[in-house]
């Protein structure tokens, strides 16, 4: 009953009716106040960070006189969600798996339609390739507009979450029936622009849940879903659509986003530490009549206004992206990544459909050795913890962020020597297996590197990680949804060999950079002027 309590469901019902069956340990007879609530000093010092908001920072800010800090009642406290039990935390992971996989996979469903759609509407394939192109660049809009929304601890986590993915289950009804181009398409990138902010917020969530040596572990597991979910989406669609129609693969969107918002509102509990102490502080008024307990974020907001709080949260991040060299070079070489693995939506169709005659279906399974690679590279991942930086970290304590760069160093590797072979393997007189098998090389080196930035820019600036991974976001989604664009022309006037080598020879490029990331990075930071601010 403590994880209906504190789902969205649970919260709403408290709201209009406040049933005995859904109350805190606060609210129940007999429940006494903690000595550390009843007094305490005046001005007494409190440490930016007691809200478990895991930002690193020794500042200390002065609590008003007379104010009495609301925290947690002691290292034990359950509500704390660095408490949370193993089983409570699996809970929260499979549901955010399940709707990162649901919403991302949304994505690349459509793509076994687009014969479909261009008979349907009379249209071409950079018309019907707009599908998969406007849901892109809808994801990546869409956090910039809402995800900062779950920094703030009045709304919390769950708000969030629930709200975009219940606004993109609707939408995604209309979708899957529509029979106007023009409507299909601005359903797609709706879709797109409101389901996305609850998916980014993911390893938001993980943080919150999981001490700092497990993190990462935790994102890996998140990252699966993100990285399959395009992957599989096709498999799930292609059989089906060959044999009813193009709608149908927009109906499976609808069936496997329904059984995991239901979930979501009756189950998935609150994890931000911010605004379940703020609740408390909320209930601990009421019930002793004190106007003076506050919590750690009403004390920290009390003074700022609105137009700082959009600065930070929106400006600052871009602000940091375009003139940090670092930054920016992550955001550039995520870009790159993104793009070239949804390039491979338009180049699969032309190889394994023309060259080895794969029915729709069977194209649509030519999509599993990226999740093959995918989970090879989470493998490797865990190996490299527990072999390589947990003995580091034993011996010499927190390292450096560009420590997290050494496995997305050997990744960048990966990459491009599996585009040069799927580039020159990809024809019929050599088996189909060979470009597949470079496929997953390529996937593994993509996934590596993509955990190496996610665990980078976090750690360059904490007090805007949250914005910085929603700009990241949406650099790389604009990119990619211009990659399904710009990819059926580069393959067909080209051809699949040297169109590939082109993005390949970019990768080549990557392995430098990120090399050059790894060695200077220090002394870019030491000089960057938004290092001041941390």
């Amino acid at each position: 009953m403590d994880t209906f309590r504190d789902a969205p469901l649970g919260q709403l019902i408290r709201f209009v009716w406040k049933p005995n069956f859904l109350r805190y340990p606060d609210e129940k007879p007999g429940f006494e106040l903690p000595d550390t609530l009843k007094t305490k000093p005046a001005s007494d010092d409190v440490e930016k960070g007691s809200d478990n908001d895991q930002k690193p920072g020794g500042q200390k800010e002065k609590a008003p006189d007379g104010v009495i800090l609301v925290d947690w009642y002691g290292p034990d406290d359950p509500e704390n969600p660095q408490n949370f039990s193993p089983q409570k935390r699996s809970w929260i992971m499979f549901i955010l798996f399940w709707m990162t996989f649901a919403v991302y996979g949304a994505s690349s469903m459509y793509t076994p339609s687009e014969e479909g759609v261009m008979e349907a509407f009379g249209v071409g394939i950079p018309k019907a390739s707009l599908g998969l192109a406007l849901y892109i660049l809808g994801w990546g809009l869409g956090p910039m507009l809402f995800s900062p929304l779950s920094e703030v601890p009045a709304l919390g986590r769950n708000i969030p979450y629930t709200i975009p993915v219940t606004t993109f289950f609707i939408l995604s009804i209309p979708t899957a029936v529509v029979n106007n181009y023009s409507a299909l398409m601005a359903l797609r990138f709706l879709t797109g622009l409101l389901g996305s902010p609850g998916v980014v917020t993911g390893p938001a969530s993980i943080q919150d849940i999981y001490p700092f040596h497990l993190f990462p572990i935790g994102l890996t597991v998140w990252m699966i879903a993100a990285f399959t979910a395009p992957a599989f989406s096709p498999t799930l669609s292609a059989f089906a659509v060959m044999n009813k129609d193009w709608h149908w693969s927009l109906w499976i969107i609808v069936w496997i986003t329904a059984p995991v918002l239901v979930l979501m509102w009756l189950a998935l509990p609150e994890t931000s530490a911010p605004n379940l102490l703020l609740r408390r502080a909320q209930r601990l008024r009421k019930l002793t009549g004190q106007s003076n307990l506050r919590s750690q974020s009403e004390i920290k907001q009390a003074n700022l206004a609105v137009g700082a709080v959009l600065w930070d949260a929106l400006v600052k991040p871009m602000e940091i992206s375009c003139l940090d060299p670092a930054i920016m070079f992550a955001h550039v070489y995520i870009m790159y990544v993104y793009g070239t693995y949804y390039s491979f939506f338009e180049a699969f169709p032309i190889v394994y459909a023309g060259d080895y005659g794969f029915n729709l279906g069977e194209v649509g399974l030519s999509f599993i050795p990226i999740a093959v690679g995918t989970f090879i590279g989470a493998g490797i991942f865990v190996l490299y913890m527990g072999m390589y930086v947990k003995p580091v970290f034993m011996k010499k304590g927190p390292q450096p962020q560009e420590f997290n760069l050494i496995i997305g160093m050997y990744g960048s590797f990966a990459m491009p020597v599996g585009l040069f072979i799927f580039a020159w393997t990809a024809r019929a007189s050599i088996h189909w297996i060979v470009p597949m098998i470079g496929n997953a090389i390529f996937a593994i080196g993509a996934f590596l590197i993509f955990l190496a930035v996610f665990l980078y820019l976090p750690m360059s600036y904490p007090q805007y990680a949250a914005s910085l991974f929603a700009a990241n976001d949406l650099f790389r989604s604009c990119f990619a949804a211009g990659a399904v664009i710009f990819a059926h022309p580069l393959f067909v006037n080209l051809g699949i060999g040297k169109g590939v080598t082109v993005l390949a020879g970019l990768g080549v490029g990557g392995v430098i950079g990120i090399w050059l990331l790894w060695y200077f990075g220090a002394a870019l930071r030491a000089r960057s002027r938004f290092a001041l601010s941390q």
